[in-house]
């Protein structure tokens, strides 16, 4: 596993439909907050940034978990009052899976129905490993 820490991005653009309100800086306070209670279990090694833009304006929160050889996930209609439990939860799955990869079914309550994407980690292919594959 790698000894970089993970890494959560939150849109801070996304606003609530004929709403100025821009639900992303208290999610951010309220992670930050549940993360810190639960590093005996997390671990400290997540960092959480927001993000000017995720495109996808109409599914306010979206969030992001990426970590360094590890699969990155995309959730949506994330809300600041009733998902937090549900994000550091799956902080600390995300964090114990050596590829990232999960299905579904592993991730708990709303994310399971909310992801808007997977996307792999990338693979840096050398000259050496084509060689040995040949």
């Amino acid at each position: 596993m790698s000894t970089e820490p993970h890494k959560i991005f939150v849109c801070t653009s996304c606003r609530h439909k004929n709403s100025n309100c821009r639900p992303g800086y208290e999610l951010i306070k309220k992670l930050q907050d549940a993360l810190k209670l639960a590093v005996p279990v997390v671990g400290d090694d997540f960092e959480i940034s927001g993000v000017a833009c995720m495109a996808d304006c109409s599914r306010p929160c979206t969030v992001a978990y990426r970590a360094s050889g590890k699969a990155t996930y995309l959730f949506g209609d994330i809300d600041p009052e009733t998902d937090i439990d549900d994000l550091v939860a799956f902080a600390e799955h995300y964090r114990a899976l050596e590829d990232g990869w999960c299905n579904s079914g592993e991730r708990p309550g709303k994310l399971r129905r909310t992801a808007l994407a997977r996307i792999p980690a990338a693979m840096i292919v050398t000259e050496a490993d084509t060689a040995a594959v040949s």
